[in-house]
């Protein structure tokens, strides 16, 4: 070759060699969205568009391109697991026969109120399209209360499968169905093999793991199949699945240790079929509950549910006449057939029975399941006339009740365990009812990827390092800064005081050596403030208020002023807390609205000479439902002149879908407390739409009233062994709560 030509043929080389890098075998290589978008506009059936290792952050990427169902547009990472995208990130696909898998979404939040969305816009949707092993893990916004979706499904005849769905927070559901305009019903979508990890109590409505439809769409078909998905622990609210469109199909999923139901909440024609449901008697486990026509549960397992009302194992709903579509139509033709239960607590039938939901189930069976339980004698409730449901061919085992006009049939039975280790009920009377499944089709190792490992979100006190901390000016502040995640700060005897807000980002134990021998100071309106993803245990501790500022609404400890997206616990035990007084409304805990405690612990503790509350949670006044802790745990403690309520806890509205607060208050004094002016409660103890509440042995000497405001959800509230003196009353706006052994003291 002449040399003139060799140079020639040389640069050109040159010049195109940017293009044979991105060109590979297998594909085109991108490594922004600018490249993506260049690449998509050229991309032919068959094509994949390979997105570089690497973090993107604040990319929006739209698929817009169309394939083949032979030659599928496959998007796709470099390697799964290394194309993260994060800060202001989201993905819409609104193609046809595209494929997209690899990507991981985390440390950021989506822009707009989807982070992956089968459509561009109202109108123009996916069709015939995939997410496949895309990971979603806590992508969520800062702010709890903004509503925002994961996975948005449009359009027709596409597919979710083998995804990792991850520590959802805030409002709004983990995944939907949408059926927005008829181009998005009759849908035949089909979600598969995904894992839907934990989700924190949300505290509120909007915390539903996956939905299908909407109210206003409900009576129309949507088609999609739920099949071999594994919810782990998806405690959002008490609808795991809202199911709100006709048509779907839930078969062989897994629900491990959720709390809540799979519930047809609206829509006609569903079937839940070879599903298992795990409780290991976790506290509010449910399993079915039907609503609305032709509703059905077959062949389903249901283990150590401890869930009642709307989240029994078992539950057929009470519907309203003539309702409205936001509301709850009548159960007609519904159906529980061939599903065994084993020590279940709780099967509703006419659940929500009241003046409005008055309908009763009619047409409906329940035939040739099997009921065990070992420890619950009165499984079944009835709140209303059930004579509209016909039952056949049911059994209970030895030591159950039976309920009235259901023809079930006691036998003896004994559990045994399968070669998978479930346990079963066996008896030779026993023919032909109960489940035919020997085990879950759906598991955490075969659903969600392989290459992503799940992190244990729970917040875990004591875990980490012990360190010793001397007494000293900010010596305590200073160990507090350095500390990680579940380490333990020990106190040595002495003074500590504190500067600066002691601001807790973690899970933290600040203890005393020695019992009551370290006392701790601030010079700062609050001693110690909980952040987002702290969490704070302290023992053995004297707390004081006197080097607090000289000003009105002081605390020991608060929740941060910015809306918390993660749940935060506060254990306090064997503490003395003393003279917050230095000006009024001086509190021990005050909490911020958009704050949310999993729970609240002060235990063998003494509160005395304190001119506010203990404890003020009381900050979500919108009545909506919404609360500000779900467990608040008093025992063994004594409180004397504590100027405002010992406790204000607080639940508006009459919204159903929450399972709190509940409130444990046992084996405490309470003296001359709640008297000061301010106390806008005017009672020593005041509770608010609190779900589960049990005062127990307590003594009321000189202090205001306990006041009760009970509200709807048919909350359990139990009084027992109660000491007032002298005049003190228990005033509630009803009598709807469970009074054993009150006493006046006259001296």
């Amino acid at each position: 070759m002449p040399v003139k030509n060799t140079i020639k043929y040389l640069w050109v080389l040159l010049l195109t060699l940017p293009f044979y890098a991105c060109q590979q075998q297998d594909g085109t290589m991108v490594s922004n969205a600018e490249e993506f978008n260049k690449a998509l506009a050229n991309a032919m059936p068959g094509e994949q568009i390979i997105l570089k290792n690497g973090v993107w952050t604040d990319t929006e990427l739209l698929i817009t391109a169309k394939g083949t169902a032979e030659k599928p547009i496959v998007v796709t990472a470099e390697e799964k697991g290394k194309v993260v995208f994060s800060g202001s990130s989201n993905l819409r696909i609104a193609g046809e026969y595209v494929e997209v898998s690899g990507l991981v979404f985390k440390n950021g939040y989506t822009p707009s109120n989807e982070v992956i969305a089968f459509r561009e816009k109202n109108g123009v949707y996916a069709n015939h399209c995939r997410l496949t092993e895309v990971v979603i893990d806590n992508y969520n916004n800062p702010e709890r209360l903004v509503s925002e979706t994961w996975i948005a499904v449009y359009g027709k005849n596409n597919r979710v499968d083998h995804c990792v769905l991850n520590d959802k927070r805030g409002r709004g559901v983990t995944m939907t169905i949408r059926m927005v305009d008829e181009a998005c019903h009759d849908n035949n979508h089909q979600i598969d093999h995904n894992y839907f990890g934990f989700r924190q109590n949300y505290g509120n409505n909007g915390g539903e793991t996956m939905r299908l439809g909407t109210s206003f769409f409900s009576l129309s078909n949507s088609g999609t199949v739920v099949e071999a998905n594994y919810f782990d622990r998806c405690d959002g609210e008490h609808e795991i699945i809202s199911n709100k469109s006709g048509g779907n199909v839930f078969k062989n999923n897994t629900f491990y240790e959720c709390r809540g139901t799979l519930t047809y909440r609206h829509g006609n024609d569903n079937i839940a079929e070879g599903n298992f449901f795990f409780g290991n008697g976790k506290e509010h486990t449910g399993g079915i509950r039907i609503i609305n026509e032709r509703n059905k549960a077959i062949n389903n397992y249901f283990s150590g549910l401890k869930g009642y009302r709307f989240r029994g194992a078992m539950v057929v709903m009470n519907g309203v006449p003539n309702s409205t579509l936001n509301r709850y139509f009548q159960v007609i033709g519904g159906e529980f057939s061939n599903n065994t239960f084993v020590n279940c607590d709780h099967v509703q039938l006419c659940a929500g029975s009241d003046s409005e939901r008055s309908a009763v189930p009619i047409d409906t069976k329940v035939v040739n399941n099997v009921f065990y339980s070992d420890s619950q004698k009165n499984l079944f409730t009835a709140y209303d006339d059930i004579s509209g449901i016909s039952f056949s061919n049911n059994y209970l085992n030895k030591g159950v009740d039976v309920l009235a006009d259901t023809n079930m049939e006691v036998v003896a039975m004994e559990l045994a365990k399968n070669e998978q280790g479930l346990l079963f009920p066996v008896s030779p009377l026993i023919k032909d009812a109960g489940c035919s499944l020997k085990a879950p089709v759906a598991k955490k190792e075969n659903t969600g990827v392989s290459w992503y490992p799940i992190e244990e979100k729970e917040l875990v006190f004591g875990n980490g390092v012990e360190t010793v901390v001397e007494p000293g000016y900010n010596t305590l502040l200073a160990a507090v800064q350095n500390s990680k995640s579940g380490d333990i700060l020990v106190l040595n005897d002495g003074e500590y005081i504190n500067s600066k807000n002691l601001s807790v980002e973690h899970a933290l134990t600040i203890k005393a050596a020695n019992s009551g021998k370290a006392q701790l100071f601030t010079e700062k309106n609050d001693m110690f403030l909980i952040q987002n993803e702290g969490a704070l245990k302290l023992q053995g501790l004297k707390m004081s208020g006197v080097m607090s500022p000289d000003m009105a609404g002081n605390c020991i400890v608060g929740t941060s002023r910015h809306s918390m997206n993660r749940n935060y616990k506060l254990i306090v035990e064997d503490c003395a807390v003393e003279d917050l007084v230095v000006n009024h409304t001086f509190d021990f805990l005050r909490v911020s609205p958009n704050t949310f405690a999993d729970s609240v612990v002060i235990r063998n503790c003494s509160f005395k000479n304190i001119s506010g509350s203990v404890a003020s949670l009381n900050k979500e006044i919108d009545d909506i439902g919404a609360y500000c802790a779900e467990y608040v745990v008093y025992e063994n403690n004594t409180f004397e002149q504590v100027g405002g309520a010992v406790l204000n806890l607080y639940r508006g509205g009459t919204d159903e879908s929450t399972f709190g607060p509940s409130l444990t208050f046992k084996n405490c004094k309470v003296i001359k407390s709640g008297l000061d002016k301010r106390n806008k409660t005017g009672g020593s103890i005041y509770i608010h739409g609190v779900q589960i509440a049990n005062v127990q042995d307590v003594d009321f000497l000189d202090s205001a009233p306990v006041k009760l405001h009970l509200t709807n959800g048919e909350p359990i509230t139990k009084i027992s062994n109660i000491n007032i003196y002298p005049k003190a009353q228990i005033v509630s706006n009803s009598d709807a709560y469970e009074l054993d052994s009150l006493t006046h003291i006259n001296q």
